[in-house]
């Protein structure tokens, strides 16, 4: 997503807000779905920050490794996982 994008999202999120502000049942309702939603993302194992992902990939390239010549190899090896 662009920066310009996310701008637009961003506007648009604050503008809808603004436009429940002064409603009490709204607002809790909204309230509700953002811890909601900030739960889903602590608890998905998926997301990662940037530094995380590459921080994994300088973990793997430590530990053991296989090198195939031939993709009919690759597959065998795949097959008999």
């Amino acid at each position: 997503m662009t920066a310009v994008q996310l701008n637009a999202m961003n506007t648009e999120l604050w503008q809808g807000i603004g436009a429940i502000a002064d409603s009490e049942p709204l607002m809790r309702r909204l309230t509700k779905y953002v811890r909601k939603l900030v739960k889903e993302r602590e608890s998905d194992p998926t997301l990662m920050s940037k530094e995380e992902f590459f921080q994994m990939i300088d973990d793997a390239k430590k530990g053991p490794s296989k090198r195939f010549d031939s993709v009919e190899e690759l597959d065998k090896y795949i097959s008999s996982l």
